[in-house]
């Protein structure tokens, strides 16, 4: 196998959720360069989130993450498989620490939010798989174990 898949090299018996892990720095052709970030939202092989939660929970971060960024910083904010966490892949060479504020405020956010943003026929592939409880609950849960 050419390639390693980072996620497969962390023993996820070790972590303990939630934080924020800086998984990688990619370096495009033209030296622009890419980091990745694992938000980790539940304890690995222990907890998982429910499909509608971290469906609607996405939803929310993507629009809150930008609204926090500086600019056009974010990049994609993808579920992981196992529905622990997040991916978070921003522009620049960037570290924990300087995303930790724009998660935390975004999380804050979610605590407050009403309505959930493109959940129609026409923004979503599946607008009637979300649940804004869920995702306040994933967000407080966050908020209140993180460090």
């Amino acid at each position: 196998m050419a390639n390693k898949v980072e996620s497969f090299e962390l023993d996820h018996t070790k972590v303990v959720a939630p934080f924020i892990r800086k998984v990688t720095v990619y370096t495009g052709a033209k030296g622009d360069s890419l980091t990745k970030f694992d938000l980790r939202f539940m304890q690995p092989n222990l907890e998982a989130m429910n499909m509608p939660g971290i469906h609607t929970l996405e939803h929310l971060l993507a629009v809150y993450l930008r609204e926090e960024a500086l600019g056009d910083e974010v990049i994609d904010l993808s579920p992981m498989g196992c529905r622990t966490g997040f991916y978070l892949t921003i522009w620049g060479d960037r570290e924990s620490s300087e995303i930790e504020e724009m998660l935390l405020n975004s999380l804050k956010k979610v605590l407050t939010t009403e309505e959930i943003p493109a959940a129609n026929e026409i923004q979503c592939g599946n607008y009637r798989e979300h649940s804004l409880e869920e995702a306040i609950e994933y967000a407080e849960k966050f908020l209140n174990s993180y460090k």
